[in-house]
């Protein structure tokens, strides 16, 4: 186990000479991150082709990035927490550049694989970069900048999509590798120039017994969901990885209740405000992605279905690029209500715009515009939604665990993401039409896909109902101290 050196909060309570720099690279970094997700989307049809392999097989470079992601988010996050938020950020993006490159200079699966999970490693960015803005940022800068950095997280994937999809349509597919390598580097360059190192650490040793359990369960529960159409939902194997799931993360959660030191406090994930702020990003996580799901194969469809409208990648990327800058244009007026009304109150003004805009797709869905339409309002929603999570999250855990706290929550989005793809999968898979010999989707499972996707938003504006009602900059609860082991070193 590594130690660390606590260091009082009150020591990174100095605000930074340029907190709109700070900010604004944070979220570049953010962005840069996200792009990870859409990256690629377009190219997958012809990825076994470029590598030489299986459609099963080259789907793993999907894969490798979400199980990489859902290990190294509350790692890093803990990690930060440590040893320097800022330095585990330097570090994500270095990983995600290596990826990058390694990509870029692939041509076979392994190597793709590999440096597709080293992308997947620098998941963490977004949360970390939260945690920064709460060590440096003066109060009333906050709430805004905190909404920002967390939709980060769907604005790049919105604005990766058509980038990707131009990129791919006109030049030779691993200048799309190369585009994230010069991303990446310039997101380190300024936050290596311009960000600061807060002072703010939680000190400790590193639950490295913890970190393992965690992630053998993690990985177990996300292999069998995102890969349980292609095994089949009954066979032994996704049911194994299931099974090992639930008794793994089980025995996890015992030992992290009986460590002094845990990776994750599952204690303060018990709190009210926590536990249904994390509750209710599962649900918005999955709500989310019901939208990418079906948008794009609409989108795609050949005209002759009578509900598809044949359009290219590249069109569909324009069509949800307006879902990304509606994102970011909500983000200030989700802090402005948070401000006045509390982030309760935000979260679930969220869920209802993003109930209503799926109730809107269900009517309107045969016009370009009409998705267009549809994304922007779900958009707006997952803004407001997206830009509480954070304020939440920090109204109720001591600033030493802002970064574990937030990198949890972050997960909690990623395994709604994970069940909305295998959910939206099934369905698809059981409503089909046949065009040409083809099976393809229907209009109708499409619509169910849809209709969940307001289910889970009701969900979570359910959830969202039980979270306390106060002004976020209420002051976390100090936790109890606890006895430090007599080889801890304390600054």
């Amino acid at each position: 186990m590594s130690d660390a050196p606590a260091r009082p909060a009150e020591a990174g309570r100095s605000a930074p000479a340029r907190p709109g720099a700070v900010v604004a690279v944070l979220a570049l970094a953010g962005i840069t991150v996200s792009l990870m997700q859409t990256l690629v989307i377009p190219i997958v049809p012809e990825l076994p082709g470029y590598l030489h392999a299986s459609a099963s097989d080259a789907a793993w470079a999907v894969t490798a990035t979400l199980l990489a992601a859902a290990v190294a988010t509350p790692v890093a996050g803990r990690l930060g927490d440590m040893f320097g938020k800022r330095r585990l950020l330097m570090v994500s993006l270095v990983l995600l550049v290596a990826g990058s490159v390694v990509c870029a200079l692939s041509d076979t699966l392994v190597p793709m694989i590999v440096g597709r999970a080293l992308q997947g490693l620098a998941a963490a960015v977004v949360p970390l970069g939260i945690s920064i803005m709460r060590d440096e940022l003066p109060p009333e800068k906050l709430a805004g900048s905190t909404a920002l950095m967390s939709a980060s997280l769907g604005v790049g994937g919105a604005l990766g999509l058509p980038s990707a999809a131009f990129i791919a349509d006109h030049f030779d597919w691993h200048v799309l590798f190369w585009t994230s390598a010069s991303l990446g580097v310039v997101a380190f360059v300024c936050v290596l120039g311009l960000v600061p190192e807060s002072s703010v650490r939680t000190g400790g040793r590193f639950d490295v017994a913890g970190a393992l359990g965690m992630a053998v369960g993690l990985v177990s529960l996300l292999l069998a969901i995102s890969k349980g159409a292609d095994w089949g939902w009954g066979s032994g194997t996704t049911l194994g990885l299931f099974a090992l799931a639930v008794v793994v993360l089980l025995g996890w959660g015992l030992f992290e209740l009986c460590t002094a030191q845990p990776l994750v406090d599952l204690r303060t994930t018990v709190r009210r405000q926590v536990l249904f702020t994390n509750l209710a990003s599962i649900a918005f996580g999955f709500s989310m992605f019901a939208m990418s799901l079906v948008l794009p194969q609409l989108l795609q469809l050949p005209t002759q279905t009578g509900y598809g409208l044949g359009r290219s990648m590249l069109t569909v990327g324009l069509v949800m690029a307006p879902q990304g800058l509606v994102m970011m244009a909500m983000a200030p007026v989700s802090a402005v209500i948070t401000k006045s009304r509390g982030p309760k109150i935000t979260l679930m003004i969220g869920a209802v715009i993003v109930a209503a805009g799926y109730a809107l797709s269900i009517v309107l869905m045969s016009e370009v515009w009409h998705l267009v339409l549809v994304s922007c309002v779900i958009g707006a929603g997952v803004g407001f939604a997206y830009g509480a999570m954070p304020a939440l999250i920090m109204g109720a855990v001591p600033a030493s665990e802002t970064a574990a706290a937030n990198s949890l929550n972050t997960l909690m989005r990623s395994i709604g993401t994970s069940v909305a793809s295998a959910v939206a999968g099934v369905i698809l898979a059981q409503l089909t039409i046949s065009l040409g010999g083809h099976a393809l989707p229907s209009e109708n499972g499409f619509k169910a896909v849809m209709a969940l996707g307001a289910g889970a938003a009701a969900l979570a504006f359910v959830l969202a109902s039980f979270l306390p009602r106060h002004h976020p900059d209420t002051p976390a609860p100090t936790p109890t101290p606890t006895p430090e082991p007599t080889t801890e070193r304390v600054a």
